[in-house]
């Protein structure tokens, strides 16, 4: 049997994937925090935020599949179209000119356009790493949920700046395409450094055309308007054992 672990929270996301789960034949259960009731079934699902899931994976003696911190900046500019550098902390705190500053894989601080390096938020640790772009403007960006080096589902999640809303999840035939090319582009640039099942978001820079917004490990990443019965495959392989 496989159990879907999710935590406590009840969004629409948590609420499709458990249907999804349900008509499966799978278990559901709720974290609370850190806080992992008995499980026992062999097969484990992980789908929680990313401040708690490396703990709850430890506790379960699980993996979650995520990217190399690194990974956005080692594509090529071609597919990325701006110019990115991996620094640390201190080495960002040194720059003077507006940038987009970025946590590599997490949510630690806020990614935006900081006035200068000197903005960051100070209690971040020096020898941390961020992401540093010049500014774009994004038209449009769209998640795909990835496994095997193949797009399986894509969603727009956001338009003009704005989130995308549950009624306004629809795109064309051709966004579709280019959204999956894109990604399946990075996928095969990236095929011996990315998990098999991995997250990647793409979109289209004003003036630019498509590009690479960033990778994200699928088990705790938004569905958006994805296939939730898709999803679930993906984030199944996304907890592996240690």
């Amino acid at each position: 049997m496989t159990t879907l672990l999710m935590s406590s929270r009840h969004t629409v996301d948590d609420q499709a994937l458990w249907r999804a789960a349900i008509q499966l034949g799978w278990s559901t259960v709720r974290a609370r925090g850190i806080t992992v009731p008995e499980i026992k079934d062999d097969e484990i699902v992980i789908y929680v935020e990313a401040l708690y899931g490396p703990t709850i994976a430890k506790l379960l003696g699980r993996d979650l599949l995520e990217p190399p911190e690194d990974w956005l900046v080692s594509l090529p500019e071609s597919i990325t179209k701006r110019k990115l550098r991996f620094l640390t902390v201190s080495e960002a705190r040194e720059l003077a000119t507006p940038l987009f500053i970025k946590p590599p894989n997490d949510k630690s601080f806020e990614a935006k356009i900081y006035d200068s390096g000197k903005s960051l938020p100070p209690d971040l640790l020096d020898d941390a790493n961020v992401i540093v772009s010049e500014p774009v403007s994004w038209e449009s960006e769209f998640r795909c949920f990835c496994l095997d080096g193949k797009v399986l589902t894509v969603s727009p999640y956001l338009r003009s700046g704005e989130l995308a809303v549950e009624t306004d999840y629809g795109m064309t035939h051709l966004e579709c395409d280019e959204a999956q090319q894109t990604a399946e582009e990075a996928l095969e640039l990236s095929k011996d450094s990315l998990p098999r099942a991995i997250v990647i978001d793409v979109g289209k820079i004003a003036d630019k055309g498509w590009a690479v917004v960033e990778a994200n490990g699928a088990w705790g990443s938004g569905v958006y308007g994805c296939d939730p019965n898709i999803v679930l495959e993906v984030i199944r392989h996304a907890t592996v054992l240690k």
